[in-house]
């Protein structure tokens, strides 16, 4: 481990980026020039360090997030490889809270691509800092300014464009380093001879390389100060090398500014410059704020450094299960230090815990460490009860605190699954409750109505996966029904509800009286309760009727847990509630008759009734999607989709082919893989991700609701 006063010398990065843009293969060779790998896996072949799940190997994508260490000129560098797909999308979720920086890889072709756009906003809800590498240059129809004009579009980035290729498509074969002026190739297969020589005036791009510089300069002008003075000086050349590099650093990490790189990670071109910027650029665990967490019995914040002195903090972030050992606890160390056989106290599930191993990882290898310092990540066998989110400090520490959790996203589509046999069903159940723990955004539930048991994912793909490394890794074979779309509910309609509970339970007299109101919500805002009532001054005498519009605050809380309780099954199909204000009006209550029980059960019950009659509505989950298509078969696909009830937003050419992008329901889109393949010769590819829910037109509603309540 590195010693505790080199954590400035750590990195804490993933990589990032659209399925297809070189995420892995960028990571395979920043393992092989930092000597932990000596030779490069390629996607391709199935053969990626990063990529060592079967499932991963066989369909050439990246399913699971693969952590590993390496170092580079004094620095230890712990790298996450993150997945493109965007029915893995928790596993670019959890890597990102747990990182100090990243690094997007963009497709030089493609520019800014659907799950870029996904990806870059969850480094923002973290505010992570960000570097851009603009990947395969060597291909046809690739440019640098098509992705830095994308970005600065597309995610309202502000690039400070560090490079320029050397070379167009095939030709590339080297950049420009625009801070020192320099050429830099790779004249050997491999890459590993990297030459650098200055940039003389008769080069033919030395012009350009000027005009870039001046840009970059005035680039990093308008968003640090301390640049922007030297630059009125003395103009930009007047700015040198170090207060350049010095200032992008700024930028960078105060999130207002994302250096970008180019090159080509296939044909070994660029890849060392990258790292060096990862040192240059990404921050230490020593450059951020203090990590903010909160004390459980006040609710204050408490700020922790990223130091040895201070207390144990870590989080949880990542469960794998191990055949032999496990489950693997993956974790990173925000202050203190965690040593083996050490006692933890789990703050987040209230449980006491102890570390038997601690494993350095490297993809699916892991070597036996005795501890882990401030700002690395490692994993910890031996936590029985820790999972995504949770917080982790020392048992010994008196203060019990809470670091914020994650994100996690809803599953939008649901598959029923059984055993095939008797004797495999504990298995199966064994199996599902384990991809739960491993995975925060597969959810497992029984249908009330038919008893089926339901598991819920972020797209077919997502499920697709998780049975086939059930019926690998459990050896049970289970039967799967064919997807379901996982619909919310809503109301149309404003609506007052008086409400007054007034029974006897177990010989015992229990009263509640409220006016509630329900009201929509603009779509996407989610839920929000709004209590009008002030709390009261005082008692009244037993068996007396209180004040109108007065309520203890017992009673209100009561109120709140009994929303929450309505607003989980909505009256159309049981699909959860969403998008919807309850306000609380008014209220009374009767001394030694009411309890804050019977408020929670007057407010859950005449909830259900009153949105029953507040005009419901299904809401449905709307994808964007964005499809590739050859010219002739354009508009077959357009047509294709409005046949889907899809709206396509806009067209435009990239690389021969024409770019579709559209609206499409998710329930139009099951099966829409094999129906574009057969339909467009298999030219054609797509890909697409959760943009919002809509509501269900209603004769559509109404054949729905038919359908699945079984008319």
């Amino acid at each position: 481990m590195n010693p505790p006063e080199n954590i400035a010398a750590i990195r804490d990065i993933g990589i990032m980026a659209h399925i297809d843009a070189g995420k892995t293969t960028t990571s395979e060779r920043v393992l092989f020039y930092t000597g932990i790998s000596h030779r490069m896996g390629e996607v391709h072949d199935g053969a990626a360090v990063m990529d060592y799940m079967p499932q991963e190997q066989e369909r050439g994508i990246t399913i699971t997030s693969a952590a590993t260490t390496c170092f580079w000129k004094g620095h230890r560098i712990n790298l996450i490889d993150t997945p493109g797909h965007v029915d893995f999308t928790i596993e670019v979720e959890r890597s990102l809270r747990v990182l100090d920086g990243a690094v997007a890889v963009f497709d030089a072709v493609a520019g800014v691509q659907p799950q870029s756009e996904t990806v870059w906003r969850q480094a923002t809800r973290y505010h992570v800092p960000r570097i851009a590498f603009i990947n395969k240059m060597d291909r046809v129809g690739a440019t640098l300014e098509h992705s830095v004009t994308m970005m600065r579009n597309n995610l309202h980035a502000h690039p400070l464009v560090a490079q320029l290729p050397v070379g167009f498509e095939s030709a590339f074969h080297g950049v420009i380093d625009l801070l020192t002026m320099e050429t830099i190739a790779w004249p050997d297969k491999l890459g590993e001879q990297v030459v650098r020589e200055p940039l003389t005036s008769d080069h033919p791009q030395y012009a350009d390389a000027v005009r870039a510089r001046e840009a970059l300069v005035e680039a990093v002008a308008e968003i640090d100060d301390e640049i922007m003075g030297v630059f009125l000086e003395s103009g930009s050349s007047g700015v040198g090398l170090d207060q350049l590099r010095a200032g992008m650093r700024r930028a960078t990490i105060a999130n207002k500014g994302v250096v970008v790189l180019c090159g080509s990670s296939l044909k070994n071109k660029g890849v060392q410059p990258l790292l060096d910027a990862i040192l240059d650029y990404l921050p230490s665990p020593l450059d951020l704020p203090p990590v903010i967490a909160v004390r459980k019995h006040d609710k204050k914040e408490v700020e922790r450094l990223p130091s040895i002195d201070q207390p144990l903090l870590a989080l949880a972030f990542k469960v794998l299960h191990d055949p032999h050992r496990g489950p693997l606890v993956f974790f990173r160390v925000y202050s203190g230090v965690l040593r083996v056989k050490d006692g933890i106290h789990n703050c987040t599930q209230d449980r006491k815990e102890r570390v038997t191993k601690l494993l350095q990882v490297h993809a699916n290898k892991t070597q036996e460490i005795d501890e882990v310092t401030a700002g690395n990540i490692a994993a910890a066998v031996g936590l029985r009860f820790t999972t995504t989110g949770d917080t982790v400090i020392s048992a010994k520490d008196g203060e019990q605190v809470i670091l914020p959790g994650l994100e996690i996203p809803e599953p939008v589509i649901f598959r029923a699954i059984e055993a095939r046999s008797t004797a495999d069903q504990s298995a199966l159940t064994e199996a599902l409750e384990r991809m739960q723990r491993e995975d925060p955004s597969f959810r497992v539930r029984i249908d009330p109505d038919s008893g089926q048991t339901l598991m819920g994912g972020m797209g077919e793909l997502h499920l697709e996966i998780v049975v086939d490394r059930i019926a690998r890794e459990s050896k049970v074979a289970a039967n799967v029904g064919k997807p379901q779309v996982a619909y919310r509910e809503t109301v149309a309609q404003r609506l007052s509800l008086p409400v007054e509970y007034d029974r006897e339970i177990g010989g015992k007299r229990q009263y509640a009286r409220l006016v509630l109101e329900l009201a929509p919500r603009e779509r996407g805002t989610g839920n929000l309760f709004t209590n009008t009532l002030p709390e009261p001054v005082t008692r009244p005498a037993k068996g007396v009727p209180a004040q109108p519009a007065k309520l203890l605050p017992d009673m209100i809380a009561a109120v709140r847990d009994g929303v929450a309780d309505a607003m989980t099954r909505g009256p159309l199909l049981g699909y959860p509630i969403v998008d919807l204000e309850i306000r609380l009006l008014d209220g009374a209550y009767v001394e030694g008759d009411s309890t804050p029980m019977s408020f929670r059960a007057a407010t859950s019950m005449g909830l259900m009734e009153g949105l029953e009659k507040a005009s419901p509505t299904l809401l449905e989950p709307i994808m964007k999607v964005e499809i590739e298509v050859p010219e002739d078969f354009t508009g077959h696909v357009v047509s294709d989709l409005r046949g889907r009830r899809g709206r396509v937003l806009g067209m435009a050419p990239r690389r021969g082919l024409q770019v579709v992008d559209s609206e499409v329901p998710l329930a139009e889109m099951v099966g829409y893989a094999t129906a574009l393949r057969s339909s467009t010769q298999g030219r054609a590819s797509y890909s697409m991700h959760f943009s919002q829910y809509a509501e269900v037109p209603p004769d559509l509603q109404a054949a729905i609701i038919s359908r699945t309540r079984g008319y």
